[in-house]
């Protein structure tokens, strides 16, 4: 398990694989926002914090199967 509070500004998101999803914006209750700056669509995007697997280096990994929003980074 890791703790919520790593979870930091500016920490890359990707998912299991690895592939890039987006850039942490800000950590509100259990949700991680999105920059808007990584969407397709220029939108933030939140991610439920139970989809959250690692945190490593300076990396969050979401768990295999995590639903990712439509117009997040890797859409």
């Amino acid at each position: 398990m890791f703790e919520k509070l790593r979870i930091r500004e500016h920490m890359e998101v990707t998912d299991a694989n690895g592939q890039h999803i987006g850039t942490v914006d800000d950590v509100k209750d259990d949700q991680i926002k999105l920059t808007r700056t990584d969407s397709s669509d220029g939108a933030h995007h939140y991610l439920a914090m139970d989809a959250v697997d690692k945190i490593d280096d300076n990396r969050v990994y979401l768990k295999q199967g995590a639903r990712i929003p439509m117009g997040a980074g890797a859409n």
